[in-house]
């Protein structure tokens, strides 16, 4: 995969971002996605191989659209500054997600504002064994990884059906449960890009297994 040109197409895009420009552009576009899809489609086949549990997501199943959903967002521009994909992207559970942009890339997982039923689910598994996912986000690599977890609004007091004296509160006033590894555009057009993205991958399987579990028991 060439990422300077996918680099040199977004940075074009977001100069010229109108339907006008895109339209003049669009096979050059195609080529890109097309190039994306078949990187997608290795990466795919690679992390089925480290992962027995890996759900197949072939790129074109995976890839995002770089259209912007302007019904929800209007004030955003017509198109992203990025091309997205969702791996591992088995029905009902967080995916692996892979962000290549001109202003920001990482790779991330998790539930991101997950509906009612699935928060509740996660919650659920919080309060029985909260000490499993207190275990894996406390780990060194994870912390060296990822930080902590993808700051988001929590809210104010417990949750319904929880003692504000929990001793997982903090957890469960959670309205996201996700991770974030932020790239460089250096890693990204390094040599070893395919082994970062392997090493953070089996980092996060842990923390993405627990949630999934949350959500398919």
């Amino acid at each position: 995969m060439n990422f300077n040109k996918l680099f040199d197409f977004l940075s074009e895009l977001e100069k010229n971002n109108s339907k006008v420009w895109m339209d003049t552009n669009r096979k050059r576009y195609k080529e890109i996605r097309t190039e994306f899809i078949s990187w997608l489609d290795d990466l795919d086949n690679t992390l089925a191989d480290i992962d027995k549990y890996y759900y197949p997501t072939p790129g074109k199943k995976g890839i995002n659209r770089i259209n912007n959903n302007l019904m929800f967002h209007p004030n955003k521009p017509i198109y992203k500054d990025h091309f997205g994909a969702g791996m591992d992207k088995a029905p009902g559970t967080g995916d692996f997600y892979i962000q290549i942009g001109i202003n920001q890339s990482l790779l991330a997982g998790g539930i991101w504002r997950p509906d009612p039923k699935s928060l509740r689910s996660i919650r659920d598994a919080i309060d029985y064994n909260g000490e499993e996912l207190i275990k894996i986000i406390n780990k060194d690599s994870f912390k060296e990884t990822f930080g902590s977890l993808y700051i988001d609004e929590k809210l104010k007091a417990a949750p319904k059906g929880f003692n504000k004296e929990h001793p997982y509160i903090d957890l469960l006033r959670n309205k996201s449960y996700a991770v974030v590894h932020e790239l460089s555009k250096d890693q990204v057009l390094s040599n070893d890009f395919k082994e970062i993205i392997i090493k953070v991958y089996r980092e996060m399987l842990p923390f993405r297994r627990y949630l999934n579990n949350a959500l398919t028991v």
